[in-house]
C-alpha cells in the first residue's frame, strides 16, 4: 500500500483560519486541505443549517411533479408509490407515504420482489402492481430513469407516471414527468430520499399544512442517504447531520424498535446506519421481499414494530450466513484465476449464487484486491444477475456502456452498478470488461493508496482534540474521516489478542502514550519497531465515561 501525505498547507492561511474560527491548528489545516480556505465557507461547513437548503423548485421537473400530485389528490385519483427494495427506495417510499397521508390521501405502495421481478419498473413487477393496485397515477421512487419502454406502455394503458430518481441517465429519458438531479446543474449528489424530501418541501410550499413539521422526517432521509453511500457534501451534509440528530429523538415507532434491536444509541453516527440499521432493513429485500422493512417504517404499533424489528434482525443473520458462503466460494475462484500483474478487474460468476448478497461480496473483493469487481449469480434458466463495485477513478456505468452489447440490461452509478446477462454471453462480457478496465486504468491506479490527512503527536490526543475532530462529522463519501498518522511509535509491551483476530496495543511516542486497537490485525506480520502508524480516532463512551479511542488502519517500519 502506498502511503500518500496530504498536499502542503499554507501555514499562514491555516493559522488565520484557526484564529478567526477559534479552532485548533490541525482542524484548520484539514479544512484548508479540503478546500475551505476562508472563514465564511469553513463556518458554513462546520455549522450546517437547514435554512441553507436550496429551493426545491430548482430541481428540473419538480414544479410539474408537485402540481400533478396535488391535482391527483384533489381529483381522488388512485396514487401508487412504486419503490425499490434497498434502503433508499424503502425510506423514500415511507417518507412520501407519510407526506401524502398528511395531505389526506391514501396512496398504495408497491415493492418489486428481487428474485421474481428484479429491480425497478420491470414487466413482471408492473403487471402485478397493475393487477393488484390499479393505479391512475404511478409515482416511481428510486427507479424509472432507464425505463422508457415500460413507462410508454403504462401511459398507453391510461396510467400517468412521475419518476423521482437519481440514477445515471444512459440515453434518452422516458416520456413522463422526471425529477432527476442529473438532468440539471445542481444536486447531483442527492439520493432518492433527498429528492423526495425536496418533493415534500415543494408540496408544502404550494399548499402549506398547519402544524406539520418536515424536520421530524429528516431521520428517514438520513437513513436512506447514508445507506445509499452518496457523497455527504453540500445539502446531503445538512440533511444527514440534522437527520441523525433527529434520529436520536425519533417519533417513529418502528425506527425506535430497529434501533433497540441493533443496539444503536446516541450519539448516532453514519457508521451506525451503515453497519447496523441499514443492513437489517436491507436484509428482507436481499433474501425475499422488502415489505417488512416498509411496514416497520410506517407502523405506529409498538408490538408490531418489535416483532418486525426482531424478524429483520433474524433475516440479517441469515443473510450473513449466505454472504459468508458466497464470499468463501468467490475468494477461492479469484485465488485460482486472478493474476495481479495481468488483471485490471475481477469478473466472476457461478450458478446458484443468491443475487441478494452479490453486492456485498463484490464490495469485499473490490476492497481486498483494489480492483473494479462484478459478481454474478446465474439461475436455473441461465439468466445472471450481477452487482459491481468500483475503485476511485473508474466509472462502472461508463464501462458497462462500452460492454453493453453483451448484456440484457444494466444501470447504476460510477461506484456501484447492476446488470442482467445470459450465461452464454458471460465469457464475452468478462473479456470485454477486462479489456475496458485495462485500457482505462494504469498500473498506478491499481495500486492501493492510503491517503494521510494530518500528522499528529500522541501528546495532542485528548478530549479537546476529539471535540474538534467531531466538528467534521458526519463522515462518509465526499467527507471521509481524517486518516491521521504518527511517526516513531513503539509498543510498551506485546499486543494482546482479542477474539483471536484483533490486537490491543499500549503505545508510546516520545512523552505521549495511548491505547489502540488494530481490527483484524492478528494475521498481520508486524515490522520491527519503531513504527509509523496510520489511524483514526473515535469517541468511546462506557459507563458515563468518555475517552478517545485510537483505531489503527496500517503499520509500517519507521525506517
Amino acid at each position: 500500500m502506498k502511503w500518500i501525505a496530504g498536499d502542503p498547507v499554507d501555514a499562514k492561511l491555516a493559522a488565520s483560519l484557526a484564529r478567526e474560527l477559534g479552532i485548533e491548528p490541525f482542524l484548520a489545516s484539514l479544512l484548508c486541505r479540503r478546500g475551505y480556505r476562508d472563514a465564511a465557507a469553513a463556518q458554513i461547513f462546520l455549522q450546517p443549517k437547514l435554512k441553507s437548503l436550496g429551493d426545491p423548485f430548482e430541481l428540473p421537473g419538480m414544479r410539474a411533479a408537485a402540481e400533478r400530485i396535488l391535482a391527483a389528490m384533489d381529483r381522488k385519483e388512485r396514487i401508487v408509490l412504486y419503490g425499490d427494495y434497498d434502503v433508499d427506495g424503502v425510506a423514500s417510499l415511507a417518507l412520501f407515504t407519510r407526506m401524502l397521508r398528511a395531505f389526506g390521501a391514501d396512496p398504495g405502495t408497491f415493492l418489486p420482489q428481487r428474485m421474481d421481478e428484479g429491480y425497478g419498473l420491470g414487466p413482471e413487477g408492473i403487471n402485478r402492481c397493475l393487477n393488484t393496485l390499479h393505479p391512475q397515477l404511478l409515482i416511481a421512487l428510486d427507479c424509472g430513469t432507464s425505463s422508457a419502454t415500460e413507462i410508454a406502455a403504462l401511459k398507453s394503458g391510461g396510467v400517468d407516471v412521475i419518476v423521482f430518481d437519481h440514477h445515471e441517465i444512459k440515453s434518452g429519458t422516458p416520456d413522463c414527468t422526471l425529477v432527476n438531479p442529473k438532468l440539471g446543474d445542481k444536486f447531483h449528489y442527492l439520493c432518492t430520499a433527498g429528492i423526495v424530501f425536496k418533493a415534500c418541501h415543494a408540496l408544502l410550499k404550494l399548499r402549506p399544512l398547519g402544524g406539520f413539521d418536515l424536520r421530524e422526517y429528516l431521520d428517514i432521509v438520513a437513513l436512506g442517504t447514508v445507506a445509499d453511500i452518496v457523497p455527504l457534501v453540500d445539502e446531503n451534509r445538512i440533511l444527514v447531520q440534522k437527520g441523525l440528530q433527529q434520529m436520536e429523538k425519533t417519533r417513529w415507532t418502528g425506527l425506535r424498535a430497529l434501533m433497540d434491536v441493533a443496539g444503536v444509541r446516541a450519539p448516532i453516527r453514519p457508521v451506525d446506519v451503515g453497519f447496523r440499521l441499514g443492513p437489517r432493513l436491507n436484509a428482507a429485500g436481499r433474501l425475499g421481499t422488502a415489505e417488512d422493512s416498509l411496514k416497520l417504517l410506517l407502523t405506529e404499533d409498538a408490538s408490531q414494530a418489535s416483532i418486525l424489528a426482531s424478524g429483520l434482525d433474524l433475516q440479517n443473520r441469515e443473510r450473513q450466513l449466505v454472504e459468508q458462503r458466497t464470499l468463501h466460494a468467490a475468494e477461492k475462484m479469484v485465488a485460482a484465476n486472478f493474476v495481479e500483474a495481468r488483471d485490471a478487474t475481477i469478473v466472476i460468476g457461478e450458478s446458484g449464487w443468491h443475487p441478494g448478497v452479490l453486492g456485498i461480496v463484490a464490495s469485499r473483493l473490490s476492497k481486498n484486491f483494489h480492483r473494479p469487481t462484478f459478481v454474478i449469480g446465474f439461475d436455473e434458466n441461465g439468466i445472471g444477475k450481477g452487482s459491481g463495485r468500483s475503485i476511485e477513478g473508474f466509472s462502472l456505468v461508463h464501462a458497462l456502456t462500452q460492454c453493453g452489447a453483451h448484456l440484457e440490461k444494466f444501470g447504476g452509478h460510477e461506484m456501484a452498478a447492476g446488470l442482467t446477462i445470459r450465461q452464454e454471453r458471460f465469457p464475452e462480457f468478462q473479456r470485454a470488461f477486462l479489456d475496458c478496465a485495462r485500457a482505462l486504468l494504469s498500473d498506478d491506479d491499481l495500486q492501493p493508496r492510503l491517503r494521510l490527512d494530518s500528522e499528529v503527536e500522541f501528546s495532542d490526543l485528548d478530549l479537546e482534540f476529539l471535540d474538534q475532530h467531531d466538528l467534521l462529522q458526519p463522515f462518509g463519501i465526499g467527507n471521509p474521516q481524517p486518516m491521521l498518522f504518527s511517526r516513531g511509535v513503539k509498543p510498551l509491551a506485546e499486543p494482546r489478542v482479542l477474539k483471536e483476530k484483533h490486537l490491543l496495543f499500549s503505545l508510546r511516542q516520545n512523552r505521549g502514550k495511548t491505547s489502540a486497537i488494530y481490527f483484524n490485525g492478528a494475521g498481520t506480520e508486524l515490522p520491527r519497531p519503531p513504527w509509523d502508524i496510520a489511524f483514526r480516532v473515535e469517541r468511546n463512551e462506557f459507563r458515563d465515561t468518555v475517552s478517545l479511542q485510537v483505531q489503527i488502519h496500517a503499520i509500517r517500519s519507521s525506517q
